[in-house]
């Protein structure tokens, strides 16, 4: 399955535009997830003054069959990154900011104080700016957790990515589902006030039954947002595409997300977790 279906076509995404917005990341040595996962919608985002920044380096230490993100030998976090994200989030005009990072079991707090110290920067360069990260499970550390949430961003996302049966096939050994659903839980429990929001990638070989029992799941730990999109293989190394999920097929998923109870859902072929996280943020205060 390497042609992609008709659906996936896209206008080539503006050049000038990209190479401006890449050309400021690189000069202050800043990650954006956009590049490291080779997401398809790069260009387009850009061009809506939309980015994801990647704290924490570029290195992960989990070794996910689905993810691009390079494995190797870790760096030591960049202590001016915060002030650098917060700086770049005023001169760009960013209206909502969106921090994610690698996964680094090998930080004693996985990297919680990062996240932290990068939304108070944010909050202090760019004040009118609504914030959203996207954190890693940190390997159950209650302690680190408290840190992120302390932090209060408006949006806390933590990704389950596939359903159960095929945790040890896509995910990490040390990933776990549980564990996911339960620090999205536990965000609830410490804010309630913060939305939470978690993904789903199709075409690994899940079921609808299946797909939809993650849903419930989700609902279950009163996960407010819901992203679901077609899974796309990164190389040959990578897990392969069982099958590509349908246009209407989404649709039929978001409907039936909505009628569990999620605040606000999008789901098409080429949303990511944090594509058009403004927008998706909006439909949930609106609910």
């Amino acid at each position: 399955m390497n042609r992609l279906p008709r659906w996936f076509k896209q206008e080539l995404p503006d050049k000038g535009n990209q190479s401006f917005y890449l050309k400021i990341l690189r000069s202050l040595r800043l990650q954006t997830v956009c590049e490291g996962a080779y997401c398809p919608n790069l260009g387009k985002c850009f061009l809506k003054n939309s980015l994801t920044f990647m704290i924490l380096g570029n290195i992960c230490t989990r070794n996910c069959g689905f993810c691009a993100i390079e494995k190797g030998r870790l760096l030591e976090p960049d202590n001016q990154e915060s002030d650098k994200i917060g700086l770049v989030s005023t001169l760009l005009g960013l209206k909502y900011v969106i921090i994610t990072s690698v996964t680094r079991d090998d930080l004693p707090d996985g990297g919680a104080r990062q996240f932290y110290l990068t939304v108070k920067s944010i909050r202090q360069f760019n004040p009118a700016a609504k914030i959203e990260i996207l954190i890693p499970d940190f390997n159950d550390n209650f302690c680190a957790l408290e840190i992120v949430v302390k932090s209060r961003p408006e949006v806390i996302g933590h990704n389950i990515d596939t359903i159960p049966r095929l945790y040890k096939k896509v995910k990490d050994i040390n990933s776990n589902y549980k564990r996911s659903l339960d620090l999205l839980r536990r965000i609830k429990d410490i804010d309630d006030s913060i939305y939470t929001k978690s993904s789903l990638m199709l075409g690994l070989g899940e079921t609808k039954n299946e797909v939809i029992d993650a849903m419930r799941d989700l609902r279950a730990v009163n996960c407010d947002i819901l992203t679901i999109g077609q899974y796309l293989s990164p190389s040959a190394r990578h897990l392969k595409v069982e099958r590509f999920i349908l246009p209407e097929e989404f649709e039929d998923y978001k409907d039936i997300a909505l009628s569990l109870g999620f605040k606000a859902v999008y789901s098409s072929p080429l949303v990511r977790s944090s594509y058009r996280a403004g927008e998706v943020f909006e439909r949930c205060m609106m609910s």
